[in-house]
């Protein structure tokens, strides 16, 4: 009788190799192990799943700040004082980020699923620490510099909290199959209970989140208001620089029936269109007034302001990643631009019968036309020859004086203070206005425009919630949007709603039940059944697969120390002896 090693058959498994070998660099069978996670490594289990909730988070506010990408750039350079796209790094970095954690979290769950030890890779650790704190420190920098952006996550829940719901049960539902399999094992602990636990908590708010939904789109069709009217705020400054005759144009051509403009006054008092304080970012005074351009714009006389080219820095810093559609008449024409005056928008929206909205900036109290504006203003407007009907003065200075005028305010005001003031329209940012106050406004014969408004999900949030019109960047993204993305009945949503929890409830139930009868099988298993099963007729990777349990069984039990284990390949029939392995 010879001795010999006890006989092992390894099959190839390519699939847990990859798995393994990707998440925890072990592409060898035996550096993996099939025992508990150690602490640490649950530890580290748990920092990477934080940093894809966060990224998750972080990911899903990007997406829907879009809308406010050019705020954004604004108040940046409002910092900086240097024009450029911030946004495209950020969101290179995140979609890279996501991406990667993504990746290591289902390795992860594929390790737990096909019961492998968890086990980082010491690279991948330094990977998931260092977006972790990149994703954190993004927060706290937003947080600083665009604060009030955090209201945007609230109003986008209005459109997608429905689609978001059935996304996380699926996702949850899905796990449950890993929990069930956690929870079912042989030993009792505490851990699993608590697992348990939270799993069900989870579960149940999951399944009762929509009664805290307040969806607009949820509607009878019938109750849907006309379409909001469209206002090109600074014209259309996606397709030609902002504040200047081609972007108002462009901005009639796709569909805006308004025109909203930033007003200032001139020393001389003449009212030009300019949004910034300097006129730094949108023209070329660096070039013609070097010493001036840190200046404030009001403090230029009119020839000063229309000698400068308003229409090259579009062309160069192409802000909006448009300048590439545009034909080379159209680059040439916008390369010429001038600082627009008041008089020549309003004469534009005066020959197309369409309004205007004008935000009037004050002069500093050092300017000579600091007292007088208003008159420059209201100067403008009939020199113009619009009807005065058709002019919304947004100023809340002076209002006793500009009469003839429509009157808007852009603050959110009570039914009586809007009375007492003879405003007839507020004009609001999104996050500021619920559709209670929706509801209440058009309740009272007020009107509310609501900006900025550039992406197709808040536009039809907006048209669900009767708002009357919108300010927006886009009107050429808007125009292609002739009804709202989705509306459903409430019973309909109910329906699906209802349905869904109860084939989700179904399907864990009977993935609990499946789990607990198959962990139940395995711990009836023993080595006799898996010799008595060898000997019949199964194919040679069953043979093998039992026979290797075996083995490992009674290597685990100490069985090596005083007994072998005798395994005939050739006839497929094993047998133990003491004192070796016999062939």
């Amino acid at each position: 009788m010879v001795k010999h090693q006890p006989l092992q058959v390894y099959e190839k498994q390519v699939f847990v190799s990859f798995v393994t070998g990707i998440y925890g660099c072990r592409w060898k069978r035996y550096q993996r192990s099939q025992d508990d996670s150690s602490r640490w490594e649950c530890a580290w289990f748990i920092i990477l799943c934080t940093s894809f909730l966060l990224l998750l988070l972080w990911t899903y506010f990007w997406l829907v700040a879009k809308n406010d990408f050019n705020d954004f750039n604004w108040l940046v350079y409002n910092r900086t004082g240097e024009w450029r796209d911030e946004t495209l790094p950020i969101v290179a970095s995140t979609t890279v980020g996501f991406s990667y954690i993504t990746f290591l979290l289902i390795l992860a769950l594929f390790h737990i699923s096909l019961g492998q030890q968890l086990n980082l890779y010491w690279v991948h650790k330094i990977g998931v620490l260092a977006t972790l704190l990149t994703t954190v420190s993004g927060v706290v920098s937003v947080d600083d510099v665009w604060g009030d952006e955090w209201d945007i996550l609230l109003v986008s829940m209005q459109s997608t909290a429905p689609f978001l719901h059935i996304g996380a049960l699926v996702t949850v539902t899905a796990v449950s199959w890993l929990i069930a399999g956690y929870v079912v094992r042989r030993e009792r602990s505490n851990v699993q209970m608590l697992v348990l636990i939270v799993y069900i908590l989870v579960l149940l708010a999951l399944y009762l989140a929509p009664l805290s939904f307040t969806c607009p789109c949820i509607m009878d069709r019938n109750s849907l208001r006309p379409r909001p009217a469209i206002i090109g705020r600074r014209g259309a400054p996606m397709l030609a620089p902002e504040n200047t005759m081609v972007s108002f144009n462009r901005a009639l051509q796709h569909g805006a029936g308004s025109l909203e403009a930033d007003v200032a006054i001139s020393v001389d008092g003449v009212p030009f269109l300019m949004r910034d304080r300097t006129l730094r970012r949108t023209t070329n005074v660096s070039r013609a007034f070097p010493g001036r351009q840190h200046e404030d714009a009001s403090f230029f006389n009119w020839t000063e302001i229309r000698s400068l080219n308003a229409g090259q820095w579009f062309l160069q810093s192409d802000p909006y990643w448009t300048v590439d559609t545009l034909t080379a008449k159209d680059r040439s024409r916008i390369g010429s631009q001038t600082v627009c005056g008041l008089v020549e928008m309003l004469r534009l929206a005066s020959r197309t019968n369409s309004s205007a909205l004008l935000s009037v900036r004050r002069p500093p109290p050092e300017h000579p036309r600091h007292r007088s504006w208003f008159m420059d203003t209201l100067w403008a407007v009939q020199k113009a020859g619009i009807p005065q009907k058709r002019v919304t003065w947004t100023p809340d200075t002076d209002r006793g004086r500009v009469r003839g005028l429509q009157q808007s305010a852009g603050e959110k005001l009570s039914v009586k203070e809007i009375r007492q003031r003879g405003i007839t329209s507020l004009t609001l940012h999104y996050s500021k206005i619920s559709l209670k106050d929706i509801r209440e406004y058009q309740a009272n014969n007020v009107s509310v425009t609501v900006y900025p408004v550039n992406e197709p999900w808040l536009y039809s949030t907006l048209w669900c919630s009767g708002v009357p019109s919108v300010s927006s960047d886009a009107p050429q993204v808007l125009r292609k949007v002739p009804y709202p993305i989705w509306l459903m009945s409430r019973n309909a949503y109910s329906f699906i709603w209802i349905s869904s929890d109860l084939v989700s409830l179904a399907v864990v139930i009977g993935i609990f039940c499946f789990q607990k009868w198959r962990m139940s099988g395995m711990q009836t298993y023993n080595p006799e059944q898996i010799m008595l099963s060898a000997v019949t007729r199964r194919s040679s990777r069953e043979v093998n697969v039992m026979k290797e349990k075996l083995i490992f069984s009674e290597l685990n039990n100490g069985l090596g120390s005083s007994e072998e284990l005798s395994l005939y390949p050739e006839n497929g029939y094993a047998r133990y002896s003491h004192g070796g392995l016999s062939r």
